[in-house]
């Protein structure tokens, strides 16, 4: 991958925001290029801009071949949203890719290096929109216009999450805010100590969130634009993972946010399970949605998001796309799929002895969050092996949830969201919040509640049963149902690690560590390097440790 030079001043394929010195209320002479005078003389302008940095989480730039924003020899294959499911799933039991491009098969067996290049691909990806974002942050900073007020706090939620991404993936990123200056220049970690840095960088992401929760709007509404409910869900995930962060365990707020969200009254668990992942997945149609990176079949084209995953997932054989996933054209991939281990702790099982072809929906009909099929064998031969050895995994869908084809349809490319963040994390996190806190018996309401709707027990069934329904809890239940319910959503690792399973050996799956049993590996690995190529061309970063 061709490595770019992160410059603090935005240039866009087809919004360009370029500052003229001799005279800066100039208008353009194309229409399709703002400069940085002229961002406040058009509301559609700061919604275009705006529009592109919640873009750069999802596609790989604007304009049709070429037009991507980081130059690659595959444009789809490095973008945000693609990059960060491969590192949070692909390197733990939920899945494993069978595909033979370099990095790959690092990630597939916790090998990976410095010069992988996915990690560079995400490194220089949140970098990129957190240069969007301060941009565009300096250039909205003062107005009195509420509804630029708005779009600054988003903007700014937006820099939040991009580097709390940073923060969970890398732990000592460059920091730069809207307060530095434009051109060139070396930006430098908060502290030459990751552990330290990590402390900063998480204290800095908290008080950003609390400063712009008040300017956003309030819940509901678009599931697309970020909102007040979006920032509690933020302040709520970090500080669900505030002692991996910071040392230190931060419970009592990590509870106070769920129910911040949850109290509000805005949102309810879809009724149906796989609503969350069909095209008609977006508030208020779906109501449990909080924040999802758009994709539409027509305007977002790529193969990218959830396009990636449902085409990523499919095979002519076992899970072909005219029965499952509604994409017809440029299917059948035949690279993701899950590893045995992680299917038996879902489904509670062991040594299951299925058959080829199998469907595990079938045979467990009563959990409907169960979108699995066995391939060829559930026994993975070899890290390399052909995508038809596994569990496959159907869950994402370019169909609405009733079937039909969405309005903007289209037979390549997906108009189904990628969730971010959805109601019933608010209930699980708060689970995990009040165990912790002593309080189990509430803890087993929320877990029990989520589970109803899996079930479709107590509120959600028409012939409610307690059979299905937790009587007591351990912190092995938990992450059990926060993989039963969040598998494919790229929060896999987060959770491993959180839970202290995801390196060492006191949970190994196949081929964890190269070994196809699986096996311990080295703590170091709870944190990617800082890529080379920036450790290389930056005197100011320092690699983390064992790298």
């Amino acid at each position: 991958m061709k490595r770019v030079k992160i410059l603090f001043g935005i240039f866009l394929a087809s919004l360009v925001i370029t500052a003229c010195v001799k005279d800066l209320d100039v208008k353009p002479k194309d229409p399709n290029t703002i400069l940085s005078g002229n961002l406040g003389d058009d509301p559609v302008y700061m919604k275009q801009v705006l529009g592109k940095i919640y873009a750069s989480y999802i596609i790989a730039g604007q304009g049709a071949n070429g037009g991507a924003d980081i130059s690659a020899p595959d444009e789809n294959f490095f973008t945000t949203c693609r990059a960060l499911w491969n590192l949070q799933e692909i390197t733990t039991d939920e899945a494993i890719c069978a595909w033979g491009d370099v990095g790959i098969a690092d990630l597939n067996t916790q090998t990976w290096s410095a010069q992988n290049p996915f990690l560079t691909a995400l490194y220089q990806r949140l970098s990129l929109t957190i240069t969007y974002a301060n941009d565009f942050i300096k250039l909205t900073k003062g107005s009195s216009d509420p509804d630029v007020q708005r779009y600054n706090a988003e903007a700014r939620f937006l820099r939040a999450l991009a580097y709390y991404y940073h923060m969970d993936l890398f732990g000592n990123p460059p920091f730069t805010t809207d307060k530095d200056g434009v051109g060139k220049y070396y930006p430098k970690q908060l502290d030459e100590n990751v552990v330290e840095a990590r402390k900063k960088l998480f204290n800095y992401i908290v008080s950003e969130l609390k400063a712009i929760s008040p300017k956003l709007s309030a819940p509901g509404g678009v599931s697309t634009q970020a909102n007040r409910a979006a920032a509690w869900m933020l302040l709520a995930r970090t500080y669900l993972n505030s002692e991996v962060y910071t040392g230190t365990a931060k419970w009592d707020s990590c509870k106070m946010y769920c129910d911040s969200v949850i109290s509000s009254g805005a949102y309810s668990l879809a009724s149906n399970y796989r609503q969350n992942f069909s095209a008609d997945n977006n508030f208020p149609a779906n109501p449990e949605m909080i924040l999802a990176w758009e994709q539409d079949g027509i305007n977002t084209q790529g193969y990218v998001g959830t396009t990636f995953i449902i085409e990523s997932s499919s095979d002519a054989t076992y899970i072909r796309a005219e029965d499952y996933h509604g994409l017809t054209s440029n299917t059948n991939w035949n690279g993701n799929r899950a590893r045995l281990q992680f299917v038996e702790n879902m489904l509670g099982i062991s040594d299951p002895g299925w058959s080829e072809g199998e469907d595990l929906r079938a045979l467990y009909p009563a959990d409907t969050r169960v979108y699995l099929k066995v391939k060829k064998q559930t026994d993975i031969p070899a890290a390399s092996s052909s995508g038809d050895y596994g569990i496959g995994v159907y869950k994402f869908t370019a169909l609405n949830v009733d079937g039909s084809q969405p309005a903007n349809y289209n037979p390549a490319f997906a108009c189904t969201d990628f969730p971010v963040f959805r109601l019933a994390d608010a209930y699980m996190m708060r689970a995990e919040a009040n165990f912790h806190l002593g309080s189990t018996a509430a803890a087993l309401d929320d877990i029990n509640y989520i589970r109803d709707r899996a079930y479709q027990g107590g509120d959600f069934g028409a012939t409610p049963t307690n059979t299905y329904r937790l009587t007591s809890l351990t912190l092995d239940d938990i992450l059990k149902e926060r993989g039963r319910e969040f598998y494919y959503e790229a929060q896999r690792r987060t959770d491993l690690i959180r839970f202290g399973k995801f390196t060492g050996g006191s949970y190994v799956w196949q081929w964890k560590g190269g070994v196809k049993e699986g096996t311990a590996t080295p703590d170091h690995l709870n944190l990617f390097p800082i890529p080379a190529a920036e450790v290389s061309a930056n005197p100011y970063i320092k690699q983390n440790p064992n790298y």
